[in-house]
């Protein structure tokens, strides 16, 4: 895999280097020392991967991602010494399309930035080689089995939301446009490392005037809150109507899996609500998507135009799982016509 590196910080540099140098399957394809010329090196010579720092001259990482993205689409890592202080500008950079985040590596504290960039090449990976019916006999990945309608425990409808890639402005987008007063409650879905989430809770409350509440084991989903998912395992839903985290499957490599997720509301919602798929890469949400609209949900998938990657929505709208395919402004709107 090859790597460019943009960050104007010397030692920054020769950190990212040192921990590269121990993965000899990865190579360091440039350097650029602010955004602005990032965005000049990535269209010369388009890397696997960008390591972005955030705090830079010229131009800075949330710029560079936005340009890099709508130019020459990249994944993109945020590597940055200001993680914990700067989550709106980590929530800004991934509204625009950076995969994930992670503090600059220190002397002996290497395995977090190793473990981050073999996640992101495992899913650029499953994202290159796997498509439509083959992606669970090829991933090794094996979901639980949807089976037969179960005693159904929930009553209330959910509104039932999948992202990743882009996801955070999308997912506050669509919370902007749910009146208050909307009765049901609503579960958020985001590819997101168990770090940033009580971050990213927090932010969506600033951004959307909405109650924000990370689940916990045993949570019942009441009206009128949003409920994120805190962990790097899987949501589901269970036949009691309660939340609960589960592990598998294991190697799937987009956690927490919307997919799980969408499954569970099917098996388990009394009434049939609406669910969302939103900008990502991968297919991770679309068969989950295709399983609640042929349960009665009303189904949305966001439109090319208006995703950061058109990955998921795509795969959705090849099964023919969403009953619309909304550009990002109008979905919420449309999500609360139904609800009502």
């Amino acid at each position: 895999m090859r790597i460019g590196i943009i960050n104007d910080q010397l030692i920054a540099v020769e950190a990212i280097k040192r921990v590269l140098s121990k993965m000899i399957e990865w190579d360091i394809a440039w350097v650029a020392e602010d955004g602005a010329q990032g965005v000049k090196q990535c269209a010369r010579d388009k890397p696997d991967l960008i390591l972005m720092d955030l705090l830079m001259p010229v131009m800075d990482g949330v710029e560079a991602t936005r340009r890099i993205m709508k130019e020459t689409p990249c994944s993109i890592l945020l590597v940055t010494s200001s993680v914990d202080v700067n989550f709106s500008l980590v929530f800004a950079a991934m509204g625009h399309g950076a995969l994930d985040a992670v503090n600059t590596p220190a002397p002996g504290k290497d395995g977090e930035l190793l473990q981050k960039i073999a996640t992101i090449a495992q899913r650029i990976k499953a994202s290159e080689a796997l498509s439509g019916s083959r992606w669970s006999a090829l991933s090794g990945t094996k979901f639980p089995a949807a089976g037969a309608p179960a005693a159904k425990a929930s009553a209330a409808p959910l509104l039932a939301i999948g992202a990743s890639t882009g996801g955070p402005q999308a997912v506050a987008a669509v919370l902007k446009q749910i009146p208050k007063d909307l009765a049901e409650p609503m579960v958020v879905i985001q590819h997101l490392g168990s770090e940033f989430t009580a971050g990213l809770a927090e932010w969506l409350a600033e951004q959307t005037g909405h109650k924000t509440v990370l689940v916990k084991d045993g949570m019942r989903p009441l009206p009128a809150t949003v409920y994120l998912a805190a962990t790097d395992d899987h949501l589901a839903l269970q036949a009691d109507g309660s939340f609960q985290y589960t592990a598998e499957p294991r190697m799937y490599p987009y956690r927490p899996s919307v997919d799980v997720f969408f499954r569970s509301a099917r098996k388990f919602c009394q009434n049939p609500g609406v669910a969302i798929l939103l900008t990502g890469m991968g297919r991770d949400g679309a068969a989950g998507l295709l399983e609640l609209r042929q349960a009665g949900w009303h189904t949305i998938a966001q439109d090319r135009a208006s995703s950061v990657v058109y990955g998921m929505p795509k795969a959705a709208a090849e099964l023919n799982a969403a009953c619309e395919v909304l550009p990002i402004g109008e979905i919420g709107k449309a999500a609360a016509r139904k609800l009502r």
